[in-house]
């Protein structure tokens, strides 16, 4: 006697992709297509684990670019010089034509292009940790030579008018890094 193999019933399709009410459904058990903390709607939770780049992108604050630029061509400006005329930069600042070695100032060239080259590399970049990163770099770098630079004339007992010029146009450039690292640093407003 032989058994009569018991068919499986049809196999029934499911229509919940055209259900609207099982996709909504799915959607809520999954945790998508609705606002996450930060008012984003995400499609997929593939999107949602991993994020969504525009999140990243940086709102770049008016005149960004262009400071990026002056920065990078001041640097590289002032590296060169006092690379190749170290002798020359000393005395237009401290107006003093002897300088004992000019080793110094050509390891102050060499700091300098390094400086250079990151204000570069920030100027191409859209991610606003290296662009911020770079900016404090650049106030850091200012600050300190606007101490170092006040103490030399102090000790020093003169007044050097490129010294003061330099002073002023530091605290001014100092002022603008501080200003942009903080804007690209902002929040930006929910609209």
């Amino acid at each position: 006697m032989a058994m009569a193999a018991k068919q499986p019933p049809p196999l029934m399709k499911k229509h919940s992709q055209t259900d609207l009410v099982s996709r909504l459904k799915t959607r809520k058990i999954l945790g998508v297509g609705g606002e996450d903390d930060d008012g984003e709607v995400h499609r997929s939770k593939i999107s949602q684990v991993l994020g969504n780049e525009i999140k990243f992108a940086v709102r770049e604050p008016l005149g960004l670019r262009v400071w990026q630029l002056v920065s990078a061509i001041m640097f590289s400006g002032v590296a060169i010089m006092a690379l190749a005329f170290p002798d020359q930069l000393f005395d237009a600042i401290f107006e003093e034509e002897s300088v004992s070695s000019k080793t110094p100032i050509r390891l102050y060239g060499g700091a300098l292009l390094s400086i250079a080259l990151i204000m570069w590399n920030a100027l191409y970049t859209a991610e606003k940790a290296i662009i911020r990163w770079s900016l404090l770099a650049e106030a850091c770098y200012f600050a300190v030579q606007f101490l170092v630079t006040t103490v030399s004339l102090v000790e020093s007992s003169r007044i050097a008018t490129g010294a003061v010029l330099l002073l002023v146009s530091r605290a001014l450039f100092i002022l603008v890094s501080i200003y942009y690292y903080y804007q690209v640093g902002r929040r930006p407003k929910k609209v």
